[in-house]
């Protein structure tokens, strides 16, 4: 328990004194966020607001993780090297992205079959460390490695799993559109995940995952630093995650899951960011076939800013359903 408060403590406070400092250094270097052009207009005012804050999430993760370390008998393991490992290479594609549309000028960064292969590409590194290292369950899970009782196989976990990194990703992305949105509903996820690592790890004959604890630390690591930059990135944003942020968070999201046998409940503890990512993929779909939009605008927090609802509205909205749905999920747990 000690060990989780500290590496929970740790990534909060890092984070919290640490991102003023990100923002002083982003704003002498001019690397500010650029608007969509056909994003709301209220959004325009936002140009300019430090981007990357990312940086500081990861940082005060990998640190509250590694500080936890320090009490004795809290042992480093192969699946939470692995989390580090999800968190750290999406953030690098991420930055990619954002240093593109900083140097650039411009509100698109890589370009969409770079940024998918560089997912699917650590997608399918971490599966097979995972496989092959880590020793991870190929069996599909809702609640534990029994609960669904489907041998998928190497093969087919490793696309299975390669997909799902891939596509958590890019939920909590296109969620990441309103001042401190991704990053307060992710704080619900992994707080939720680190009760679970934690009680897995206290009735190990039951749920049969190696490495629980420090699964864990990880969670609570990234619930803390999470937490720690939202208090900057609250409206009104003093600084945005951008998608090396948002990526991360999404990436080591699916990956916790993944190695906590919790594949299938992942939809219901995100379940805003399922949300989310429906909503984009109905309008496109509704557009290209009947030519008509279903949303004013996607993904779905644009359409009710569009509605009239005041960002903030929208955001302590969307908030309280994350928080359901985590407890939901953890309920379900």
């Amino acid at each position: 328990m000690i060990s989780l408060m500290t590496s929970g403590g740790v990534a909060l406070w890092v984070a919290v004194l640490s991102t003023p400092v990100l923002i002083r250094w982003l704003i002498k270097n001019n690397i500010g966020q650029q608007i969509r052009e056909d994003g709301p207009q209220v959004h325009i005012a936002k140009a300019g607001t430090p981007t990357t804050g990312g940086i500081g999430i990861v940082a005060a993760v990998v640190i509250g993780y590694l500080t936890a370390h320090a009490i004795p008998g809290v042992q480093f393991s192969r699946s939470g090297a692995l989390i580090m490992l999800a968190i750290v290479g999406a953030a690098s594609v991420g930055f990619a992205d954002d240093w593109i549309k900083v140097r650039h000028r411009r509100s698109l960064g890589l370009n969409k079959r770079a940024k998918f292969g560089a997912q699917i590409g650590l997608g399918l590194l971490f599966s097979l460390l995972a496989v092959y290292w880590a020793h991870a369950s190929t069996t599909l899970s809702f609640t534990r490695y029994d609960s669904v009782g489907l041998h998928m196989g190497t093969a087919l976990w490793v696309v299975w799993a390669t997909v799902i990194i891939a596509a958590a990703a890019n939920a909590v992305n296109l969620t990441d559109g309103l001042d401190g949105l991704a990053a307060g509903s992710s704080t619900f996820c992994f707080a939720c995940l680190a009760i679970i690592g934690y009680w897995q790890y206290r009735h190990f004959t039951i749920y049969r995952v190696p490495d629980a604890l420090d699964l864990a630390l990880a969670s609570v690591a990234l619930a803390g630093a999470c937490l720690g930059f939202l208090w900057w990135n609250a409206a009104p944003a003093k600084i945005f995650m951008g998608d090396t942020g948002s990526l991360s968070i999404g990436s080591g999201l699916a990956a916790l899951c993944l190695l906590m046998n919790l594949d299938l409940l992942l939809v219901v503890i995100g379940g805003l960011f399922v949300i989310e990512t429906l909503s984009v993929v109905i309008q496109v779909v509704s557009f290209r076939v009947f030519h008509r939009r279903v949303f004013l605008m996607a993904p779905l927090h644009h359409h009710f800013e569009l509605m009239g609802w005041p960002e903030t509205t929208v955001i302590v909205r969307f908030w309280i359903l994350a928080g359901l749905f985590a407890a939901l999920g953890l309920g379900i747990f």
